[in-house]
């Protein structure tokens, strides 16, 4: 394998000025080194992930980062600014750049190296030596961790002692940051003995008086969305300020490369934890009943300190979290305040989740293999039973009966994690033996809604039974999905089953027979709802109304899922037409961001217009439901249909009508264009435009915009 980073991959004087350009530049060296195979394709990547949360670091660093489909093996690319870049940091633009690229199926050997990295960024000396590198070579080897000599040999024409001495000042730094702890844990036991020292006159008194000098405890998880980088980063950030502040911490890193979890006892005989993440932490109720902090990943980074004091004063004072109970992951990051209709949207949104890479995958099998063999290749015998290699028709059966085995799982699936998000893991069983029970009574869709709520009630309500302590062990494993399975069984098969079987085939019907005015209008309604939160619960919900349908398609759901599918790319498309054609309405950024957008847009990826909504969401929002409502509506009106669940552009061949389909996309993408700019433009009249805000600003007046 090859190395993580070379000097081919390096940048010392990187002239871009954004960091999407600044991504570019970097991502290109990956692609001249065969290491990235889709340019565009993974700079979306990068920018879905930058969307999420800047990845801009105290200490003049940016991190930009990401798992992606097109790269071929874990690749890290640096670049050093003279003017800097701003990567979203509290403290100002980043002139340390590194561009870290993960395989979607990244091995837990270079993500190891790759959190070794992020830690050594909390190192002064390490930064610092990689501003003063003068050649390509030796960053390299600095950034690798390379033994002094590897690194004199890789610097190809430096200065020998200079690299010498640079890579003892790396090898220093490393030791530097293991010494402080050991140095502090070997500092802090002297103050206890000093008592001792007159324990030549045999004073037993002072020694119980001495030994309160245990130290302060503290166990820690932190995590982020990619679990690369700021996982690492966290970590180190929070050990130093524990280090400073004598206390110990010890930190579980639930990143990418998998994470071991820290030892029972030493958790239960913490005295504080610090959450500093933003993904679920994994098995979270470990930590129940202790003094609890938890914030967001770059709080634990940015200010370590202040986290460590706050932790502090809560056990002071006694705070403490609820007791242990179970509790279902969806609910783990509620607020008392929320409601059950908040609760209700986050557990149907878990199990939508995990069923959409089902839907992806057995969906465009389908659509591929209708493509292929016709749509009669639904009637070919087993592929088991017969197969000819040389036939195209075969192979589109394989493919065919390969997705119909993937579609399969979207109801139970879906039933399972619904109860999964509800009740956690004890949820799983009744959610897909109800979702299954679904499919064999034809409930559909419908029926594994149903069937996921009602396995997880079932299981949150044997949950608060008092059980006494020798049943505990056998709970989760024997009694809950027994008795769950058996509940949940009995009420699909005889209670709500068939009500909710009728419904699912009046639905049905109902959608096979939509034409004329009936059909325009609920296009327009999925359009409106597509674009409504770009990606957010009602983006979902009208999404898994879709695909629900093509589990059994019809002439009407498959006009359904074309509406839909067409609807969520003018959002993303209409604000990358808008940035081209009325650039200076937009700030320098949201010009950069518009770029990816045509990318996204295509690719049928809504939240790509969440950049431009979270800037201006009074003038986009309404603009893109506009565009989607026309775009749904004449989708239906053309009559387009669509088998496959995903794929934007890409799957034009497989859409029933494609030209009157991609007619409707630019027809709904010019209207919400249209819209953008005037809104714009109107308060550009008013209030100046984002040129003469920033000039405004930078001669101290106030503009409101």
């Amino acid at each position: 394998m090859s190395e993580l980073i070379t000097a081919e991959l390096v940048d010392l004087d990187l002239s871009a000025e954004t960091k999407d350009a600044a991504a570019r530049s970097l991502a290109e060296r990956m692609a001249a080194s065969g290491r990235v195979t889709d340019l565009e394709g993974f700079l979306a990547d990068v920018a879905a992930r930058e969307a999420q949360m800047p990845t801009g670091l105290d200490g003049g660093i940016g991190i930009p980062h990401c798992r992606s489909t097109h790269v071929t093996e874990p690749t890290l690319a640096f670049g050093r600014s003279a003017s800097g870049i701003d990567f979203g940091a509290p403290d100002g633009p980043a002139d340390l750049i590194f561009l870290i690229a993960a395989p979607a199926g990244g091995d837990a050997d270079h993500l190891s190296i790759l959190s070794t990295l992020a830690r050594h960024l909390m190192d002064g000396e390490f930064t610092g030596a990689l501003r003063s590198a003068t050649e390509p070579g030796r960053a390299a080897s600095l950034i690798r961790g390379d033994a002094p000599e590897a690194a004199e040999a890789d610097a190809t024409g430096a200065d020998a002692t200079g690299a010498d001495a640079t890579g003892a000042d790396e090898a220093g730094a490393g030791e530097a940051a293991e010494e402080p702890t050991t140095a502090a844990a070997e500092a802090t036991p002297p103050a206890a003995p000093e008592p001792s020292t007159p324990a030549a006159a045999e004073p037993t008194p002072p020694e119980p008086a001495a030994q309160p000098a245990v130290p302060f405890r503290i166990v820690a998880i932190t995590s982020c969305p990619t679990g690369i980088a700021h996982t690492y980063m966290a970590a180190e950030s929070l050990e130093k300020a524990g280090t400073a502040a004598g206390v110990e911490v010890f930190v579980e890193t639930q990143g990418s490369a998998g994470f071991k979890r820290l030892d029972p006892q030493l958790v239960a005989d913490a005295d504080g934890v610090i959450f500093a993440h933003d993904v679920e932490v994994r098995d979270k109720e470990r930590f129940a009943g202790k003094p609890i902090v938890d914030v967001g990943v770059k709080a634990g980074i940015n200010r370590p300190a202040e986290l460590i004091a706050e932790v502090r004063q809560k056990a002071a004072r006694g705070e403490v979290s609820a007791p242990a109970r179970p509790t279902a992951p969806m609910d783990k990051g509620a607020g008392a305040t929320d409601s059950y209709a908040t609760r209700l949207r986050k557990w149907l949104m878990t199990g939508v989740s995990y069923m959409v890479p089902f839907v992806a995958a057995g969906g465009l099998l389908i659509a591929l293999a209708f493509a292929i063999g016709g749509y009669t290749i639904n009637k070919a015998p087993s592929v088991a039973d017969h197969f000819v290699w040389t036939e195209a028709t075969s192979w589109a059966a394989l493919l065919f009966q390969i997705g119909g085995v993937a579609f399969g799982f979207l109801v139970p699936v879906l039933a399972g994690f619904i109860a999964y998000g509800m009740a956690d893991r004890p949820g799983l069983v009744p959610g897909f033996v109800g979702g299954a029970i679904a499919l064999t009574i034809n409930a559909g869709f419908l029926g594994g809604l149903i069937a996921g709520l009602i396995a997880g009630a079932v299981v949150m309500a044997i949950q608060r039974v008092t059980i006494p302590p020798v049943l505990r062990g056998i709970m989760p494993v024997v009694v809950i999905p027994l008795i769950s399975s058996v509940i949940v069984g009995f009420l699909m098969f005889l209670v709500v089953g068939k009500p909710v079987a009728a419904l699912q085939k009046g639905l049905t019907d109902w959608l096979s027979g939509l034409s004329g005015a009936n059909a325009i209008i609920l296009g327009a309604i999925l359009g409106l709802m597509m674009c409504f939160d770009l990606g957010g619960p009602l983006n979902k919900v009208a999404y898994a109304f879709a695909v629900g349908g093509l589990a059994n398609p019809n002439e009407g759901s498959l006009k359904v899922m074309a509406a839909v599918m067409a609807a969520g790319m003018v959002p993303p498309l209409a604000m990358a037409l808008a940035t081209t054609v009325r650039g200076r309405l937009f700030t320098k950024a949201e010009r950069e961001n518009g770029k990816a957008a045509w990318v996204l847009g295509a690719s049928f990826i809504t939240e790509g217009a969440i950049p431009f909504a979270a800037a201006d969401p009074l003038r986009v929002i309404p603009s893109a439901m506009a565009g989607g409502a026309v775009t749904g509506a004449l989708s239906m009106a053309f009559g387009c249909t669509l088998r496959a669940p995903h794929g934007g552009i890409f799957v034009v061949p497989l859409i029933g009508q494609p030209l009157l389909y991609l007619l409707a996309i630019a027809i709904g993408t010019c209207v919400s264009t249209a819209l953008v700019i005037l809104l714009k433009g109107l308060r550009g009249a008013s209030a100046g435009s984002p040129a003469d805000t920033s000039a405004s600003d930078a001669s101290g007046v106030t503009v409101a915009a």
